[in-house]
């Protein structure tokens, strides 16, 4: 009996890690008796998005009275791990909204489809698009088109700014600057917590990304290979930059990850001088923040030298299986989702910016003082090429850990880093 039970058990976790085809609801099952297709509509719940796109929907839905578009939202936390229970129970979604560092494992997992060449070619979706959105073609192919992109850009509170003997309107634009601002905003109480903040460092946030795309870059480090294969930080012009970010929080103090729990929270609530974050924050931002606040292009090494940006966005996939008038409606879904007329809606009720190329240098948002400096830096942004985010991300952050809790070397911990850096990205090729 006991054996019996154990292949059955093989059986399962077998059939568990098969790469599924056909995993949603079929054709028949979508179509009512007077001919209304149904498709459904996933993303994780970012109030802004939520909100816009059942704004969109009523929109569609109008416009399409013969396509019923059911959208649910999930919690960013638990969506990957929905998104996969749903294709094995052959109920997910028909369209769903990903991370474009989530891809690689999708396509590797059979969860989505290419976007179909009769509806946009590659050559058509890269005429359309901004340059950066290319790091998400795979093996030749589009998987997924965004509505939005992002960039990051320097928030500063200038109420602290003037309380701190600081001129408000001059914002740093090294990073020995913000480092030397940061400290005269920063106060600590006698225990050692913090009571402010001069500059909202974090790894999770938007932390790792400015290492990885900003510092590195700044410092000479061209972080990946062309083909994305290496890891190519380990330089002492990489262990330089590493050591400065690590610094920014462990010798400088400026600011600290657990602090108010979270770096936006912490500048929204007036206790952080400084922050680093998308376009996204801006709304947010607009509704929290009690103070006076600007927003600027990003610090340099030394003035005028390079600039660099992360870049990043949410794309539009389909799922893998779904065919005939299921999928038909979901191209015009997507076509709606992606035209210019709903970037610029997008742009103004969201704050991420607009993806087509045709709008990258409209004036009236470049010339922004809010949503400028984020499309400004779009010029010099670069989208990371992740094989796996999550993982990627999760041994920044336990090295970051192992140096600020338990007092690891950073040179020792730094190599660790890239090696397992490296692993995770010859796992990835290798299979």
């Amino acid at each position: 009996m006991k054996k019996r039970f154990g292949v059955f058990l093989l059986i399962l976790v077998i059939l568990m890690s098969v790469p599924l085809i056909g995993a949603c609801n079929s054709e028949k099952s979508s179509t009512d008796s007077k001919g209304k297709v149904t498709i459904t509509y996933w993303q994780y719940t970012f109030p802004q998005k939520v909100d816009e796109i059942k704004s969109l929907i009523a929109k569609f839905e109008k416009e399409n009275p013969n396509i019923k578009v059911v959208a649910q939202d999930f919690p960013y936390d638990q969506y990957n791990q929905k998104i996969a229970a749903a294709m094995h129970a052959q109920k997910g979604p028909d369209i769903m909204n990903l991370y474009y560092g989530w891809l690689p494992q999708y396509v590797e997992k059979g969860y989505i489809q290419p976007i179909p060449e009769d509806f946009m070619s590659v050559k058509d979706i890269e005429s359309y698009y901004i340059p950066m959105i290319q790091s998400s073609k795979i093996d030749g192919k589009y998987y997924g088109l965004p509505t939005a992109v992002r960039s990051l850009a320097l928030f500063w509170n200038k109420d602290m700014f003037k309380a701190a003997g600081l001129d408000p309107e001059k914002p740093p634009k090294t990073w020995d600057e913000l480092i030397a601002d940061a400290k005269k905003m920063t106060k600590v109480k006698s225990n050692g917590q913090y009571e402010r903040e001069g500059f909202a460092w974090n790894v999770n946030g938007q932390g790792y990304h400015t290492f990885e795309e900003v510092l590195l870059r700044q410092w000479g480090v061209e972080p990946f290979s062309e083909d994305g294969k290496k890891v190519q930080w380990d330089t002492p012009e990489g262990l330089e930059a590493f050591k400065y970010w690590i610094n920014m929080t462990k010798k400088e103090k400026i600011g600290d990850e657990t602090f108010m729990q979270e770096y936006n929270t912490a500048f929204r609530a007036g206790k952080a001088g400084m922050m680093i974050d998308g376009s996204f924050s801006i709304a947010a931002t607009k509704e929290a923040a009690k103070f006076d606040w600007g927003v600027t292009t990003l610090p340099v090494k030394e003035e005028g030298g390079l600039e660099s940006n992360f870049g990043s966005y949410w794309t539009n996939s389909i799922a893998k299986g779904v065919k005939g008038k299921k999928l038909e409606a979901c191209e015009k879904f997507l076509k709606f989702l992606i035209s210019e007329d709903t970037q610029k809606e997008w742009l103004e009720k969201v704050g991420e910016l607009p993806a087509a190329a045709s709008l990258s240098n409209d004036p009236s948002i470049t010339k922004d003082p809010i949503y400028g400096p984020f499309l400004n830096g779009l010029k010099s942004a670069h989208a990371t090429l992740f094989v796996d985010e999550t993982k990627e991300r999760a041994s920044i952050d336990n090295a970051v850990k192992k140096i600020i809790l338990q007092n690891a070397p950073i040179d020792k911990t730094f190599k660790q880093l890239v090696k397992e850096q490296q692993e995770i990205r010859d796992e990835y090729y290798r299979n």
